[in-house]
């Protein structure tokens, strides 16, 4: 079942199985960042402009949109959080399904957030404000886990530090080394171009989730959290079905 996403999510990790879930990680964060920013007016995954937003606001006397801000911040902390338990719960008890039980919890996020969708027109001032922290809780939730997968080699929800990398990548790729060692015997400056073409992937499979997730929020709507919800279970199911299966055994 599911051969062509077996251990994508398992504990048993590797390179090409982080890769894979880190661009369909990377797609659904892009997808569900430009969504929930036609849906409540801001982008929530990156939590740079959240603080920054935080200072400006409490100098400017809006309190309210600091109260927004650091309930923003703190539910992105709590989904962050969240996933720690999460894991290290189910890695002391065995679970195949450790690292997929963030991602099914953000797979029910998503859907909550489509629920949202229809009470935000009619009653803005309350559900507005939780749909942000919710939809800050999910980032929060999904780069803790591919953080914790990939021991902080691949990040989802923000493009800064991937672009950052990018281009240090390329100013090795680009640099002449006029000799096999330098004068002080350093080694030749290489760039590593794995990870160079891994930090491409993960930049386009961002940008195209946002067009997707701004396509489908224009033109559909809040039902276009359903087909992202499900991606996340079809990549997270296959351990959570052979954890069922092996308690139905004992």
């Amino acid at each position: 079942m599911f051969p062509l996403i077996h251990g994508w999510t398992s504990i048993a990790r590797s390179n090409h199985a982080n890769v894979k879930l880190g661009a369909v990680l990377c797609f659904v964060a892009g997808a569900a960042n430009a969504g929930g920013f036609l849906a409540v007016g801001r982008y929530t995954s990156h939590m740079t402009g959240v603080v920054s937003s935080v200072a400006d606001d409490l100098v400017l006397g809006h309190v309210d949109l600091v109260a927004t801000g650091l309930g923003s911040l703190i539910s992105f902390v709590a989904g962050a959080m969240c996933t720690a338990v999460l894991v290290n719960w189910g890695l002391r008890r065995h679970l195949a399904s450790a690292y997929s039980l963030p991602l099914v919890l953000e797979s029910l996020a998503l859907l909550i957030f489509g629920l949202f969708g229809a009470a935000i027109s009619s009653y803005a001032s309350l559900f507005l404000p939780l749909t942000v922290m919710l939809l800050c809780f999910m980032m929060g939730l999904q780069n803790a886990v591919i953080t914790k997968i990939s021991h902080a080699e691949i990040r989802t929800t923000h493009i800064t530090g991937l672009v950052t990398d990018f281009g240090i990548e390329l100013g090795k790729l680009f640099y002449v080394n006029r000799s096999k060692t330098s004068a002080q015997g350093l080694p030749r400056v290489r760039a590593n171009r794995e990870r160079l073409w891994l930090q491409v992937l993960l930049i386009a499979c961002f940008f195209c989730g946002g067009l997707v997730g701004a396509l489908g929020f224009k033109g559909w709507g809040y039902i276009t959290t359903l087909p992202l919800a499900l991606l996340l279970w079809t990549v997270a199911l296959r351990p959570v079905l052979d954890d069922v299966k092996t308690g139905l055994q004992r």
